[in-house]
């Protein structure tokens, strides 16, 4: 890139990179939104400064320097994300009551689409799959801010060292010793719910068939067929309430107290975080059809389900999703 390109052509090539940008911001940050500020915000910087751009690394090299400033600058207030099991016990059923935590609070989920670019390698595709599930974004959050650049950029996008070290303005000593303290962060917490990584990528068979008896147990609000596929360690959350439930008995018994009006729900497949999940449309007793009720993503291990997430904000996930907000019966019937 030289100060002879014309606008559209920088247009063009800063867009190249908006995908894998997103992904990256969104590694650092814990939220879809934030994410893509970030990245507005790093092409908005790269387009004022290109011509201070001498070419002396390449365009992507610089923009991940621009992002990584950005992505830093918005973490040093400190504030991690998390999900609901990072931040408390779990709650027996008869205690259930649903108390919000603010939006900041909540690690977000995100669709496929936005942060996964397209890859011929199928090793690299799923290293960048695993890297967006649950587990290991509540993990990377636990980091402090430059361990966990370091760690996406050199385990995750597989930069060099000395990549690293000259993107921060560091040592290739330094990079190595803060990747080798995030490591072990993250074995520490390897065990912590981490069985999303046990998902295949593509689903194979048995996973397929799992969350086709999923959905007819959902839809049909069968709680003998639907804690049959749980495991008995599943967890349920519901971002933004900081309720989790642990084992099939109260998670079932939930669904069918303050979760009864969910009976005669719709599920529709969506690609969320490198997982399996659904938009969850309920019942509109007054304007009939389905309205939006939870975006879900589920957790998949040894042909149990591990972990069901429903986070509750649809006015905010399904338009991030492209999901419509409301479902007619007539359509629904036709399908």
């Amino acid at each position: 890139m030289t100060n002879s390109t014309s606008a559209p052509e920088l247009d063009t090539a800063l867009e190249k990179h908006r995908t894998e940008l997103t992904g990256y911001c969104y590694r650092m940050l814990g939220s879809s939104f934030e994410a893509e500020d970030a990245v507005q915000d790093t092409l908005m910087r790269a387009w004022r400064s290109h011509e201070k751009f001498e070419g002396r690394s390449s365009l992507r090299s610089w923009l991940y320097r621009i992002a990584t400033n950005v992505c830093l600058d918005m973490l040093s207030a400190g504030n991690r994300r998390a999900r609901p099991v990072d931040l408390s016990g779990a709650t027996p059923l008869a205690q259930a009551a649903l108390m919000p935590r603010p939006d900041h609070t909540w690690l977000e989920p995100m669709p496929d689409a936005r942060v996964l670019p397209t890859v011929e390698d199928p090793a690299e595709a799923a290293v960048a799959k695993e890297s967006i599930r649950l587990a290991f974004m509540a993990a990377l959050q636990q980091l402090p801010p430059k361990q966990r650049a370091v760690l996406i950029l050199r385990e995750v996008l597989a930069w060099r060292a000395s990549e690293v070290a000259e993107l921060l303005d560091t040592s290739v000593a330094s990079v190595n010793s803060a990747l080798q303290r995030a490591r072990a962060t993250l074995a520490e917490r390897e065990g912590d719910r981490g069985a999303d990584a046990a998902v295949s990528d593509p689903l194979d068979d048995e996973q397929r068939k799992l969350l086709e008896r999923y959905v007819e147990a959902f839809e049909g609000y069968d709680m003998t067929a639907l804690t049959a596929l749980l495991h008995e360690d599943a967890i349920m959350t519901m971002p933004p309430f900081d309720l989790w439930l642990l084992g099939p008995s109260d998670m079932a018994g939930f669904m069918t107290t303050l979760g009864a009006s969910c009976a005669g729900s719709r599920l529709r497949l969506v690609e969320v975080n490198g997982l399996p999940g659904f938009a969850h449309y309920k019942p509109d007793p007054e304007q009939g059809g389905f309205e939006p009720w939870a975006l879900q993503v589920l957790e998949i291990s040894d042909g149990r389900i591990t972990g069901l997430h429903c986070f509750l904000d649809t006015q905010r996930w399904f338009p991030l999703f492209g999901l419509p907000l409301r479902l007619e019966a007539e359509a629904d019937k036709a399908e």
